[in-house]
């Protein structure tokens, strides 16, 4: 079946529909990513997003549970060059052609993908509508792509939060070889630290990151209060990635105002942009957004190089954050500030994913030193 992606500035792709025979819209960026496209399906920052693939060859070595960042794919749409109908590797439990259409999840491919990067890197992200089907009409496509409600100043992370407080089990998640994930993965006798880590669209592997540092997680909804938060004892807090515009979470830059100080507190993606915002910093976005699974960052402290994982549209501006915020981490692609640290209160935050599923797994540390800066405070 034919299928065309029409963007809001009037540009068509044509091509061939896979996954679910319907219809699909929302913001339209690139993912430069070469392997991990079910952990990229599933991972929630992706909500109200059409993903273009840049690597060609997608769905060749199937799905599987293990590999999953959420319970179900949060992408709108997917475009790639070739999508293959048939997986070949022994972890595989189902071919991604189904598991999309089990999901409703439309696919387009066999199109120029390399054309429509560079459209985007040229020209910015922007909305579009994938849609299958005979005798589609384009331009009708393109006026719809136009009325969908843009990113900017939109909360999409309670949208996609849990609805209840729960505790992560250790002893369920997979890691990517299928192993259990125990809670004593460090040396016997250390102490468990309870960390109660706020859903703006949380992935698992975060949540399993934490775990291997011997931490109890209780998983709360976006919109729960510090109060509630406090209530619960726990030795640190954690903010999570998610989708959207960090702006409109007044709600959350209000908790971590409350939080500073009183715990340590930890951020990643959305959580910097939240703790950016909470620290007096303003956000804005950026062209087309950092997405992949390659990104050089200068560390600071240490004067390493690191390869990242990223997923974001939005930055922390550093000329406006104060002179309490120390700088940690700069993507080197572009000088944009990758991570950052309060000078006095125990908090820091970065930019990007180092929980990375499947990889790379150069910032493995940050979890290693959130659990440090919560032993120091114990003192």
């Amino acid at each position: 079946m034919q299928a065309i992606l029409a963007l809001e500035d009037g540009r068509i792709f044509r091509g061939k529909s896979f996954g679910a025979r319907a219809e699909c819209s929302g913001e339209v960026v690139f993912n430069t990513s070469l392997t991990g496209y079910q952990e990229i399906f599933t991972d929630p920052s992706y909500a109200g997003q059409i993903v273009v693939l840049t690597n060609p060859h997608i769905g060749n070595y199937g799905t599987t549970p293990s590999d999953a960042e959420s319970k179900k794919p949060y992408i709108e749409g997917l475009v790639t060059r070739e999508f293959s109908p048939m997986s070949s590797n022994w972890r595989s439990t189902q071919v991604a052609d189904e598991y999309l259409e089990r999901y409703g999840v439309p696919v387009i491919a066999e199109i120029d993908t390399r054309a429509v990067v560079r459209h985007l890197r040229a020209n910015g992200v922007m909305r579009g509508v994938i849609a299958s089907g005979e005798n589609l009409d384009a331009e009708a496509l393109v006026a719809k792509a136009r009325s969908i409600r843009k990113m900017d100043g939109t909360d999409l992370a309670s949208v996609v939060s849990t609805k209840v407080v729960y505790e992560w089990d250790a002893n369920e998640p997979k890691n990517q070889t299928g192993d259990a994930l125990l809670t004593g993965a460090l040396a016997e006798g250390t102490e468990q630290m309870h960390v109660v880590a706020y859903d703006f669209g949380i992935k698992e592997n975060i949540l399993r990151m934490l775990t291997r540092e011997n931490c109890r997680v209780t998983v709360v909804p976006a919109t729960t209060s510090a109060k509630d938060v406090l209530a619960m004892n726990p030795d640190g807090v954690f903010f999570s990635n998610g989708p959207g515009d960090p702006e409109p979470l007044e709600y959350a830059v209000e908790n971590v105002k409350e939080l500073q100080g009183k715990k340590p507190i930890f951020g990643i993606c959305l959580g910097h942009q939240i703790f950016g915002l909470a620290l007096g910093g303003k956000t804005y976005k950026l062209k087309f957004g950092h997405h992949g699974g390659n990104h050089p960052i200068m560390n600071h402290q240490t004067g390493k190089v690191e390869i990242t994982a990223q997923n974001h549209n939005f930055n922390v501006d550093p000329d406006s954050l104060p002179a309490d915020v120390e700088k940690t981490h700069t993507n080197l692609n572009d000088q944009t500030l990758a991570g950052l640290r309060h000078k006095t209160a125990p908090m820091f935050s970065v930019q990007y994913h180092p929980e990375a599923s499947p990889g790379p797994h150069d910032s493995h540390y940050l979890f290693k030193d959130f659990r440090k800066m919560m032993e120091e405070f114990k003192k």
